[in-house]
């Protein structure tokens, strides 16, 4: 069973960086489909970044296009989101996922409600 664990979450000011990183273990495909969400206070999560292996895609919500990448390691053994051009809006926790299932674009994936395996959050705060 795949489990994730993030880290790298922190404070920083307005404009900062920060790079958030997943371990993934457990897993048996080379093939799989990640994704970062968020969640703040008194709001719905949301997904912000996915990364399909087969085929090789990704795709961004337009608040952090341009702004956000996320990778992985060749050996699918990390995921990672670096984030440039923080604003206090990217304030929430942030969550690793992996969506179940293969064969589907990252935009595709960005439709996929379940299942998914979710880690346990990092905290991102952005402040003025």
């Amino acid at each position: 069973e795949v489990q994730l664990v993030e880290s790298g979450g922190g404070a920083v000011q307005t404009g900062g960086s920060l790079r958030l990183s997943c371990a993934r273990s457990g897993f048996t495909f080379d093939d799989y489909t990640v994704a970062w969400f968020r969640q703040a206070p008194g709001k719905e999560r949301e997904g912000v970044a996915w990364l399909t292996t087969r085929p090789q895609s990704t795709h961004y919500a337009d608040s952090v296009k341009g702004r956000f990448t996320i990778t992985s390691d060749k050996d699918g053994t990390a995921v990672y989101l670096q984030m440039r051009s923080l604003k206090p809006d990217d304030t929430a926790v942030y969550y690793c996922a992996e969506i179940l299932g293969r064969g589907f674009t990252a935009a595709q994936a960005t439709q996929i409600k379940s299942p998914i395996i979710w880690g346990q959050g990092t905290q991102v705060t952005v402040s003025s």
